[in-house]
């Protein structure tokens, strides 16, 4: 007992703030002189323990050695000084941590070795518990993707994010649930279809993610419109008073797992089939759903490219649902363009809006399609015949009824809120007539980025042309926004550099 005093006591460092932001990795800054280094063995990268008022992390080591710690002092990433609980001058005592022995399950499944569930369950209990750096999440998540996951695996991972995370049982059925796969710029039609569904009596917890690989995430469009970190206790209350909600599943710690994968996933640009199907199903299983229509946008840039690859991917999608008990049914949707006019998240807030209230002017694309998957639904749970769902849906839309329960779910999640709008905005004209005969999705989505989206919610861009439709030389084909002049040259800078984002067919072609 004395000597394991003696030795945290000389482990003990006191605490001086320095604001860093890490986002969401746990890192602790020591002087590289430090006496504990020295004694420890501790270098740069090192993974340590740092324990402090009952708590403990496992963080990552930086070293510094220009003098903004004075001696005995550590500082740490604010995600890792709230996680702890702290407040500056504290003491917080560091030592080496147990070795995470399921980093050898990583390592055998880069070498090819198929993970059993156990070996799945062990993986994510300990990513959850913060004990993998990002370097590890980048190992795990890169195995997964180059080696792929066999269905068997894909049931595992859903499942031991479903575990490893809260999980709400509504004790009523059906729940109903929708998701679009991605790679459809603008396709944001879950605020819509969640107020139609509740007013035809279906409950509708709505979990979804921040952007990944796109300019906009449901949870990114409807943050411009409501507040969206509900806790657990908060998304019941909506739920039960309005029948829906849409809210950003990280914060309601429903697969928390998926949102740390997400983050290292946007960083590598990788959206792996097996880890898609895996962050789906484990966001709709925990949060109670029964009943779930998938939309699978085809086209040649969308995520899935094809008939071939849309019947592979809902094959994954519906055994795993089915795993899980979750009836679900796909729906094949139109993925050659944009969906509505905006892309960005406050762009399509304001297309969501104006489909909402009716607007003249709204999208009728994006009108059409909500209603044909809030149809889906009404149908798989029951609330109307087989195809009669659509224009029950319509109706709802129309009369004006689900306008007024969006702003009744907007209230119960904190308030409704006016989207911003852009500082800065720059026409891409025509450079030829004739007729739009190709539109890129991906290089539209990165031009979109490049202005800023999603961290800035004004940012984006709107679409003047369709497919089909004829232009003249010189008429806008869209409208770029963004908050600083640098994002909005690097957007036009893009498209200058690919004049071929969308695609004139001349008379003279």
């Amino acid at each position: 007992m004395t000597s394991h005093g003696s030795k945290t006591a000389r482990n003990g460092l006191r605490l001086k703030r320095l604001g860093i932001d890490t986002h969401d990795e746990a890192v602790i800054y020591m002087r590289k002189d430090c006496h504990i280094c020295r004694a420890e063995g501790f270098t740069a990268h090192a993974r340590v323990r740092v324990r402090a008022n009952g708590n403990s992390i496992i963080a990552t080591l930086n070293t510094t050695t220009d003098g903004m710690l004075a001696q005995g002092q550590a500082s740490l990433s604010e995600s890792a000084w709230i996680r702890l609980g702290v407040a500056e001058g504290d003491p917080i005592y560091v030592e080496h941590p147990s070795p995470v022995d399921s980093l050898g399950h990583v390592r055998a499944k880069i070498y090819g070795h198929t993970l059993t569930d156990p070996e799945m369950n062990e993986i994510l209990t300990d990513i959850v518990a913060g004990r993998y750096s990002d370097i590890q999440l980048s190992s795990f998540i890169t195995a997964c993707s180059a080696r792929g996951l066999n269905q068997t695996e894909v049931i595992g991972l859903t499942r031991a994010m479903v575990d490893v995370g809260k999980r709400l049982d509504w004790g009523v059925s059906p729940i109903v649930d929708k998701h679009c796969v991605g790679g459809l710029p603008g396709n944001r039609t879950t605020p819509i279809i969640v107020p139609i569904v509740a007013c035809c009596g279906l409950m509708m917890p709505k979990t979804s993610s921040r952007a990944i690989t796109s300019p906009a995430g449901t949870a990114d469009t409807m943050e411009t419109l409501a507040p969206v970190e509900l806790s657990l206790a908060d998304l019941r209350r909506v739920v039960e008073k309005e029948g829906g909600c849409i809210a950003w599943g990280g914060a309601a710690d429903l697969s928390p797992v998926d949102d740390i994968l997400i983050r290292v996933e946007r960083a590598l640009d990788i959206d792996s089939e097996g880890q898609m199907v895996a962050s789906v199903l484990s966001k709709k299983a925990a949060a109670g759903a029964t009943h779930l229509v998938l939309d699978l946008p085809i086209g040649p840039t969308a995520k899935v490219r094809s008939r071939q690859d849309a019947a592979s991917l809902g094959e994954s999608l519906l055994t795993t649902a089915a795993a899980l008990d979750i009836n679900a049914h796909v729906v094949e949707t139109d993925g050659t363009q944009p969906v509505g006019r905006g892309i960005g998240p406050a762009l399509e807030a304001w297309n969501v809006l104006a489909v909402l209230q009716n607007e003249a002017d709204a999208p009728q694309d994006l009108r059409e399609r909500a209603v044909l998957l809030a149809g889906s639904l009404l149908e798989s749970a029951g609330r109307a015949a087989a195809g009669e769902g659509s224009a029950m849906a319509g109706e709802v839309l129309s009369s004006g009824r689900a306008w007024a329960k969006f702003q009744a779910i907007c209230d119960a999640q904190g308030g409704m809120r006016t989207p911003p709008r852009s500082k800065f905005q720059e026409i891409i004209p025509a450079p030829a007539s004739g007729s739009v005969v190709r539109i890129d999705n991906r290089r539209l989505s990165r031009a979109a980025k490049l202005a800023g989206a999603p961290e800035d919610k004004a940012a984006g861009l709107v679409m003047a042309c369709r497919l089909g439709q004829r232009v003249t030389k010189g008429e806008p084909l869209v409208t770029l926004h963004a908050d600083s002049k640098g994002e909005l040259n690097y957007a036009l800078d893009y498209f200058r550099n690919h004049p071929q984002t969308i695609e004139i067919g001349t008379e003279d072609a």
